[in-house]
């Protein structure tokens, strides 16, 4: 095998695995519900990714924008059944997600592929991807779970993380790979909030 056929095939492609992902919930709060572009996308995109995490037994990371201020995370965005279990929430102030805290609770967890949605996808969501990626890890930006006051500087954002080595990838793109087949245990569970989901998708879109 020639070093270039050996380079080929160790290069990644950005596959998401249940086992080596996490999901990253990037300060979806309430102050921030009539700012932001599209919001209601981005809350029912985050139910669903946090959903699906769930069904998959993927870990979950929620941080909250210097919560006495900006308030809590909006209940509608997460399956709030799971906080304390596989999902687990801090307070930060720091822009990027990656607080001590946060970088000491996700260096424990072992993995090195991020999902991220959230807010704003110019600020706190791009310093997070820029963080990770320059940690070494592989960042998927789930494109309809983030967003910020402005169409464009949210476009300008994708742009950047992209250029900078990010996946740019949607909801249901992103469960599907982690489901990876029909045949897998959660496909019936997973293939129901997706349908669930595009369902409120096309009625924010309409």
């Amino acid at each position: 095998m020639s070093i270039a056929t050996s380079a080929t095939r160790l290069r990644s492609v950005g596959k998401l695995i249940p086992s080596n992902t996490t999901l990253l919930v990037c300060d979806i709060q309430e102050r921030f519900r009539p700012l932001i572009h599209k919001m209601e996308t981005v809350i029912q995109t985050s139910k669903f990714m946090t959903s699906v995490a769930n069904e998959l037994k993927i870990p979950i990371v929620v941080t909250q924008q210097y919560t006495k201020v900006f308030g809590p995370t909006i209940a509608e965005a997460l399956d709030i059944s799971e906080i304390g279990s596989k999902m687990v929430l801090f307070d930060k102030k720091k822009f990027s997600m990656l607080t001590d805290d946060v970088s000491s609770h996700i260096s424990s967890l072992n993995r090195t592929s991020f999902l991220l949605v959230g807010i704003e996808a110019h600020v706190c969501l791009q310093q997070t991807c820029l963080d990770l990626l320059e940690l070494g890890h592989e960042v998927h930006i789930i494109a309809d779970g983030v967003s910020s006051q402005q169409p464009y500087d949210r476009e300008m954002a994708l742009r950047r993380m992209e250029n900078c080595g990010a996946y740019l990838t949607t909801a249901q793109s992103a469960a599907f790979m982690l489901l990876g087949s029909a045949e897998h245990e959660n496909f019936k569970a997973v293939s129901g909030l997706v349908k669930d989901h595009m369902v409120l998708r096309n009625e924010f879109n309409e």
